[in-house]
């Protein structure tokens, strides 16, 4: 068994593969003061909560939280007995990344783009909506060419909330319609309904610039669940692309 795991800002993302096929994904709220035990028991009582048993052949693990990134691995060694990989710059991912400096790269944005190009025909928009609202563009050469970054739906509300004395906190779902006839629903239009055109203007953009029509668009995210429904372009849904693109990454290193 594998246990891959993606450190987020507001999320620790785990899953663990068995003979290729992804078990189960679960979720840590990310927290910076917890220490390597504390992070190792809630590894050993989620394994235990999803009824994984057995022995460990390796780990891998993105991290976008650099604080965290050794308290993790040594938990994982901890739960696991394994030590993981780290996507870091050296490691062999097969991804060809063409921007300014390929290693600023986020180690999600890499798991990500090759998580899509060994699933899906390229080119191809990855779009993953978490902390940060976040478009990449893969070539059809299986180039990583750039992205998009744009805060996040919770960034903003919580921005909005906190400078203005008068205005609710909204739970993220669609309004009845467009133009709002209340507060709370002219919120959830501007912030969803208003993602989901960002998302799509965004893309027909990237399209131009490509010079190319995306065989695919595909989302990832925590929040991809409640704007893509919402968005006029044909996008897939995949929570496990990170995770998957991790998995792929761990056996191009270990053959």
């Amino acid at each position: 068994m594998i246990l891959a795991a993606d450190i987020g800002n507001t999320n620790i993302t785990i899953g663990v593969f068995k003979k290729g096929t992804l078990l189960f994904i679960s979720r840590l709220n990310t927290v910076k003061q917890k220490t390597e035990d504390e992070y190792a028991i809630n590894l050993k009582d989620i394994l235990a909560l999803n009824n994984v048993r057995g022995e460990f052949s390796g780990a891998i693990i993105a991290s976008v939280v650099p604080e965290l990134t050794n308290v993790f691995k040594n938990a994982v060694h901890k739960a696991t007995g394994k030590l993981s990989l780290v996507i870091a710059p050296g490691l062999k991912t097969g991804l060809s990344i063409n921007i300014d400096n390929p290693k600023e790269l986020g180690a999600d944005f890499v798991a990500g783009a090759v998580g899509a190009i060994n699933k899906y025909p390229l080119p191809c928009l990855i779009i993953d909506l978490g902390t940060a609202t976040k478009l990449s563009v893969i070539s059809k050469s299986s180039e990583f060419l750039g992205c998009v970054i744009a805060p996040g739906i919770e960034i903003s509300l919580d921005a909005l909330s906190n400078r203005t004395s008068q205005l609710p906190s909204v739970s993220l779902e669609p309004p009845p319609r467009t133009t709002g006839t209340n507060t709370i629903d002219s919120i959830k239009s501007g912030t969803i309904l208003g993602t989901a055109a960002m998302i799509d203007g965004l893309a027909d953009l990237l399209e131009n610039e490509l010079g190319a029509a995306f065989n695919t668009i595909v989302a990832t995210g925590g929040l991809s669940k409640v704007i893509i429904p919402e968005c006029r372009k044909d996008i897939i849904l995949n929570k496990t692309l990170v995770l998957e693109g991790l998995f792929e990454i761990y056996y191009k290193n270990i053959r």
